[in-house]
């Protein structure tokens, strides 16, 4: 997707941000920006995904604990390139939805326990205006490292790739939350790895659809290791 290309940017409307949640986005995101400065960096990218992006949209998937750095690989990696995040509708979820604008991404608020249809209506009309979709199948409340299938139903929907992506720290906090959420230290060394492309057929059957669930599950196992 060209950064050229113009897209449709319309989102509901919410009402403003609590002066507190405007503050928490601006701070947490200068924090992120300014570790994200002091990362030593690796990629691999077999596929070329990021690399060599394709021409189209791609569902980009990882894992919630790994959330703190993505805005950042995206926007370092995909610099002309668009993301719609798909977003709890909880409280917690209006505070990411603050960090994340200000990476320029635009949010989908919605989970399976609310706004669950409205935001797969949302986040598929977006995809198809060519924005990528950025999905954590584990959250927002887990089991940790289980993908639940809403990402491979929209993969079979919009008929466009699963882009697995995962991180792996050399050094890093992790919180005492139900997923470990995981904050990088300064300098240390941050690998960023891609694995290829998963399709989901347009015709797959519960079968075909939990076979996929359990190839991504996998592969993002895989590249957190």
């Amino acid at each position: 997707m060209d950064n050229g290309q113009k897209l449709d940017s319309s989102a509901p409307h919410r009402p403003a941000p609590s002066v507190l949640y405007f503050l928490f986005g601006w701070l947490l995101h200068v924090l992120v920006s300014v570790i994200g400065g002091t990362l030593r960096w690796r990629m691999e990218d077999p596929a070329g995904l990021f690399t060599n992006p394709p021409n189209h949209p791609f569902l980009l998937a990882f894992w919630h604990n790994r959330l703190f750095l993505v805005p950042y690989i995206y926007r370092k990696y995909c610099p002309k390139r668009t993301m719609a995040a798909l977003v709890s509708a909880s409280k917690d979820g209006e505070k990411l939805e603050q960090v994340l604008t200000r990476f320029n991404m635009v949010c989908v608020r919605g989970s399976t326990s609310r706004r669950g249809p409205q935001a797969m209506r949302e986040v598929t009309r977006l995809i198809r205006q060519g924005y990528d979709a950025g999905i954590t199948p584990d959250g927002p409340r887990g089991p940790k490292y289980r993908v639940q299938p809403g990402v491979i139903g929209l993969a079979q929907l919009t008929q466009n790739p699963i882009a697995p992506l995962s991180c792996v720290l050399s050094r890093k906090i992790t919180l005492k939350s139900w997923d470990n959420f995981m904050i990088p230290l300064p300098f240390s060394r941050c690998v960023v790895r891609l694995g290829q492309p998963i399709y989901v057929p347009a015709g797959a059957d519960d079968a075909v659809r939990e076979n996929k669930r359990l190839e991504l599950e996998r592969v993002l196992q895989a590249l957190s290791e």
